[in-house]
């Protein structure tokens, strides 16, 4: 059965995700180290008017508030038997926003990374992880969410029980990791790995790639290693906006509206078909961006200098995969 994110993505060139939940729900008030699911249940308005600022800001997807959702990251807030709970909300809330929009948009149940080390060098066995995954994922589709979005993974086990618990699920889902170690994860998964990696999967997912990580020029390289590697599979860029920085006791990125227009352009003619941000993305930013896919015609893919001269320096000189020659670092455009 074809769903209403394949549709899209067989209709449209591109998709304009959303941006962070975690800057904008500091900005509304959520303190620093609480635990942003538990405003599903005590400040719903606020997750609505989350939702909300995505699609008014011309998202055609948006994210859940339940990345950290899961039992074992709500353990560390005596939430753990919530975690059915309080992603079936996170999808409820989002539901009806998205079905009160005059276009379609698509709820996006977002699974994090559970925090925990998988085996052998940790605790975390593969089958407690899709065990913890599955309650999510019976969560978030009780609560009406089209497609399951896990984000921010390091480890291939993890990513690889995730998608063994959305099987069992019976839900389509997308699948992004974060590549913020010269080029590669903290794991030590590259971009060609993640493509190996997901071809081989029983229930892969409709689309695959990077979210976080640093800059979104380190980012834009990773997105070029999965398009190399000519896998005809939707690939997903969420990139940060621009670098953080610690201003007057709290995180500021110093992407503006601009630079993340640019990244958007450079994210679809670098091979990304799902562009969205991540840290730091406010909707200002999305306006832009959605501006910017709409009216910037298609080009040919940026050169790693261009990349570099329009949106910053790389962290690393290396992609991970050692391959060409590194663009030089260059100081970051002020926009």
């Amino acid at each position: 059965m074809t769903t209403a994110l394949q549709s899209l993505l067989d209709t449209r060139d591109w998709l304009l995700a959303d941006g962070a939940t975690g800057t904008n729900l500091f900005n509304m008030g959520l303190s620093s180290g609480d635990a942003p699911e538990l405003w599903n249940v005590t400040e719903p308005a606020k997750i609505t008017a989350l939702y909300s600022s995505a699609v008014e800001a011309g998202s055609d997807l948006f994210l859940t508030n339940s990345f950290g959702g899961n039992a074992a990251r709500l353990k560390l807030h005596d939430a753990a038997k919530r975690a059915h709970e309080l992603s079936r909300i996170a999808a409820e809330i989002g539901r009806n926003v998205a079905d009160r929009a005059d276009h379609t948009v698509i709820v996006a149940g977002s699974v994090g990374p559970t925090g925990e080390i998988m085996a052998p060098l940790g605790q975390l066995t593969h089958a407690l992880a899709v065990e913890i995954f599955h309650e999510q994922a019976e969560g978030l589709k009780a609560g009406g969410a089209d497609v399951l979005w896990l984000e921010t993974i390091s480890a291939p086990e993890e990513y690889i029980a995730a998608a063994e618990a959305f099987a069992l699920a019976d839900m389509p889902w997308c699948g992004t990791m974060s590549f913020d170690t010269a080029g590669r994860t903290m794991m030590g998964t590259t971009s060609a790995d993640m493509v190996k990696m997901v071809e081989k999967l029983a229930h892969p997912p409709l689309a695959y790639g990077a979210n976080c990580g640093v800059g979104a020029s380190d980012l834009l390289r990773t997105v070029q290693g999965f398009a190399a590697q000519g896998t005809p599979r939707p690939i997903v860029a969420k990139g940060n906006a621009g670098i953080p920085k610690y201003v007057d006791g709290h995180i500021h990125y110093d992407g503006t509206p601009e630079l993340m227009a640019d990244y958007a352009v450079l994210a679809r003619d670098s091979g990304a078909k799902i562009i969205g941000g991540c840290c730091g993305t406010m909707p200002a930013h999305l306006r832009k961006m959605r501006e910017a896919l709409e009216t910037k015609p298609k080009g040919e893919k940026p050169s790693l200098e261009e990349i570099t001269a329009r949106l910053g320096a790389f962290s690393s000189a290396s992609d991970g995969l050692d391959t060409g020659t590194p663009a030089p670092r260059r100081n970051r455009r002020r926009t």
